[in-house]
């Protein structure tokens, strides 16, 4: 059998985390099912970023957050990696819901003070199992 010119194609991917994480292993499962059982993009998107390195689940600041969010008010923010507090901004952020894999404890005070909810992985499956309503980060 002659191969294509350059030969055999070596590309791999991950299939699974790295991390021994046992939480992100969980949802890794969870999102596989759904992905495997609705098809829907949104999950299958989530899934590729829940097994990507630690490097590639960038954080985010609370001031980009809100300013992505603006506008889209009454939708939940996904982010797959950690939502960070942000010192310099000072004035009041939105009541924004968020999903994210971590959310640092200063962060998560100024979100549920501001009328927001950080929810985790599973609670947004169960809210929008299809991604509905939802922001991707």
């Amino acid at each position: 059998i002659d191969l294509v010119a350059g030969g055999k194609s070596k590309k791999t991917k991950r299939t699974a985390p790295k991390s021994n994480d046992i939480y992100l292993k969980l949802f890794v499962k969870l999102y596989q099912f759904s992905v495997r059982r609705t098809g829907s993009r949104f999950n299958a998107v989530v899934l590729k970023q829940l097994i990507v390195s630690r490097v590639n689940k960038a954080p985010l600041s609370l001031s980009k957050l809100s300013a992505l969010m603006k506008g889209k008010e009454g939708k939940i923010a996904v982010l797959v990696g950690t939502i960070t507090d942000d010192i310099h901004l000072q004035d009041e952020i939105l009541a924004m819901k968020v999903t994210a894999l971590r959310v640092t404890e200063t962060a998560r005070a100024r979100i549920e003070k501001a009328g927001g909810e950080c929810l985790t992985f599973d609670q947004l499956a169960l809210r929008a199992p299809l991604g509905q309503n939802t922001v991707k980060h």
